[in-house]
């Protein structure tokens, strides 16, 4: 039968030559049984993936790859249809967060003339991909460079500033993945999102990974601080001017007509004036728009993906976000995790990078200590990602070895001890025996006193271990006199 692959025996266990020739082959092998529960799983597929085999055998194929549901998985489509798919490609996201671009075919097994299971074999082809893309983005550059002023496009902004993808999102903790998973499909959609996250978790990464995942990829992507303009320069900015509006005003094009094909990248988008905040809905309801002092309306075709690190909900209750426009933006919501809600990435982040100064900063350090690591782990990281980073270029700056040590680190590390201090808050049954306000207050001024004693009574360096303004700091040190 065309298309199919019968093996005799193939599923049967001791087949171990038929296994030794699979394990061997250069191409990824992924075989599941008539459950799509994995039966074989060979050496190229785990490099590929990025998994064990024992993490894979065993485990049904959605487990595996959590971006796939029962539609877009191949596997469990040849299992239902009984029809091989060949020759496709798909972008998936592995278990421990790794996305990977496939070129593969996929067969229905067959023994007895009963279907038995299916085979998928691929290859990958991110860096081949990516490669391609490239070419053709320079190519469109070239062409433009080459074009006469009249007739250049807006592709000159293509590639430019949109960098990153979600391979360059690092980390395996479970709320990385499902983030990964989530930007991945709506990446292919023209809905506005939302991006919500506290500041230096990496929300920019996210929506340039999203921009450069969608089909929007070969257009412009262009990025804007709404905080950074007072509301008459923000308007034109966004909006563009015509010739005359007001006093050396030329006829320009705004970036939503600039992002023309591509994405939008808005950043604070709480920190937008209301009155400018009503012309952007009306832009994201109907694609239309006016020049500051024009009476022509302009079609545009431009994706917006705002940001904000605050709640939302919040920033609508406190009158700084239309509630019209958030839920006009709140169509896909993706909220970027804090690094203190997912320390076990720690180490992960760190190799990251260790790696990336390495190169930049032709050093060869292999590794952090493990105190210098343990005092990361008990840290609460008001900073995030980015003071993450910042910390490791100040700790490979200090060193002049291979390893990064306790006292290498920034002075807010350097009080940091391999015993978190709060461990050893006592529950006693006596404590116990008090309400439960009063329990919490104790615990409270308990934690305050030790963290200011550790710092030496630094007001600033203990708001920043706990996480909060230092304004809440000095209003506990009243209340608690």
């Amino acid at each position: 039968m065309e298309g199919e692959i019968i093996l005799l025996g193939c599923i049967k266990e001791g087949d171990d030559c038929f296994y030794q020739i699979l394990d061997n082959v250069e191409e990824a092998v992924h075989v599941v049984n008539c459950e799509g529960v994995t039966i074989f799983y060979n050496r190229a597929a785990a490099e590929m993936d990025g998994l064990a085999p024992e993490e894979v055998i065993g485990k049904h194929v959605l487990q595996v790859y959590p971006s796939l549901t029962i539609e877009t998985s191949s596997l469990l489509n040849v299992l239902a249809t009984k029809q091989a798919i060949l020759n496709r490609q798909q972008t998936i996201v592995t278990r421990v967060g790794k996305t990977i671009a496939t070129h593969y075919s996929t067969f229905p097994l067959y023994r007895d003339g009963e279907i038995v299971g299916a085979c998928d074999m691929c290859r990958d082809i991110t860096k081949i991909k990516e490669l391609a893309e490239r070419v053709m983005e320079l190519q469109a550059e070239l062409l433009d460079s080459k074009a006469p002023d009249s007739k250049k496009s807006k592709s000159g902004l293509v590639g430019c500033l949109a960098k990153y993808n979600f391979n360059d999102i690092i980390g395996s903790h479970q709320s990385i993945i499902d983030l990964k998973v989530i930007g991945q499909r709506v990446a292919g959609t023209s809905s506005p999102i939302l991006v919500v996250g506290e500041t230096g978790v990496g929300k920019e990464l996210v929506v340039q990974s999203i921009h450069n995942a969608s089909n929007r990829k070969n257009g412009p992507f262009v990025a804007q601080n709404c905080a950074a303009f007072p509301v008459t320069l923000l308007e034109s900015i966004l909006f563009g001017t015509v010739k005359g509006s007001f006093t050396g005003a030329e006829d320009r094009p705004g970036l939503f007509e600039l992002a023309d094909g591509g994405t939008l990248f808005l950043d604070e988008i709480n920190s937008m004036p209301m009155e400018l905040q009503g012309k952007l809905l009306r832009v994201l309801q109907d694609k239309m728009l006016r020049r500051v002092g024009d009476s022509r309306i302009r079609y545009v075709d431009t994706r917006v993906i705002a940001c904000t690190n605050i709640d939302p909900e919040e920033a609508v209750h406190n009158k700084e976000l239309r509630v019209d426009l958030y839920y006009r933006l709140n169509v896909v919501s993706l909220k970027v995790p804090s690094l203190r809600g997912r320390k076990s990435d720690l180490p992960l982040l760190v190799k990251h990078f260790i790696e990336m100064y390495n190169a930049k900063l032709g050093y060869d350090v292999k590794q952090i200590s493990g105190d210098a690591l343990k005092a990361f782990e008990i840290y609460n990281w008001p900073g995030n990602i980015r003071e993450l980073q910042h910390a490791i270029e100040h700790a490979m700056n200090m060193t002049t070895g291979k390893v990064i040590e306790l006292e290498h680190l920034p002075n807010s590390f350097k009080q940091m001890t391999n015993k978190d201090d709060f461990s050893e808050i006592n529950f006693s049954d006596e404590s116990i025996q008090s309400n439960l306000p009063e329990l919490l207050r104790n615990i409270e001024r308990n934690v305050l006193c030790r963290t200011l004693e550790r710092f030496s009574g630094n007001i600033s360096k203990t708001a920043s271990f706990l996480g909060v303004p230092r304004q809440t700091i000095q209003y506990k040190l009243k209340i608690y006199r």
